[in-house]
């Protein structure tokens, strides 16, 4: 089995009074898809937030690549450049298609000249080329959650978490991303997602977690 890429012990998370996370101890191995089921309210957003390094645990630790997290340490910028999240609504600047995939690698310092490249095969990738000067917010729904995808996979993360990929996608781009999430870690990278799409999700998973009420239950439904 392939060594974990994350791994949370004791994690604990609340917010006000009300905790939404409790997990004693999860492992989500590096190089495989790892679908998270539970019903609404189950922790699974949060989780995702915590594994992006965004939002810190209350107690506990986290570990990405054996390397324990502190979101007051210097490395935590290098860190986060390693791990990519899609949310479930696409976030797009008023500007193109080509800008807006590239975003994150201008923030990096790529030249442009690669840049370009990269960006061109990222819109490939997601049946978008060709879209580059298109404006992204005049795009179909579909279209603007592929430009997502697509400004995520441009920066070639080790770890891809997405938030429903699957919900208010037309049958076209939910092709798209089940075969562009398929081939992932056969390409190196660990991808996590939460998913109420069961068919199309257990046919990706290599690995089904399930949340309860914050907390690990051993099959869906308990």
């Amino acid at each position: 089995m392939s060594e974990a890429l994350f791994s949370l012990r004791g994690v604990v998370k609340r917010f006000e009074e009300r905790e939404v996370l409790n997990l004693e101890r999860l492992d989500l191995q590096a190089g495989l898809i790892t679908v998270v089921e539970g019903p609404n309210g189950a922790g699974k957003t949060t989780l995702l937030s915590i594994l992006a390094l965004i939002t810190p645990p209350d107690h506990g630790r986290l570990f990405f690549d054996g390397h324990e997290i502190s979101h007051s340490g210097k490395q935590l910028t290098a860190w986060r450049r390693q791990i990519t999240l899609v949310a479930q609504q696409a976030y797009l600047f008023e500007s193109s298609v080509e800008k807006n995939v590239a975003y994150g690698l201008r923030l990096r310092g790529l030249a442009r000249a690669e840049r370009e490249q990269r960006v061109a095969q990222a819109l490939e990738l997601v049946g978008l080329g060709g879209f580059g000067p298109r404006r992204a917010r005049q795009l179909s729904g579909g279209e603007m959650q592929r430009v997502a995808l697509a400004r995520a996979l441009v920066l070639r993360p080790r770890a891809l978490l997405l938030d429903e990929p699957f919900a208010n996608l037309d049958p076209a781009s939910s092709q798209v991303f089940e075969r562009v999430l398929a081939e992932l870690p056969g390409q190196g990278c660990t991808v996590v997602l939460v998913s109420h799409a069961l068919e199309q999700a257990h046919r990706l998973a290599q690995k089904l977690v399930y949340l309860r009420q914050g907390r690990l239950a051993p099959q869906a439904g308990q």
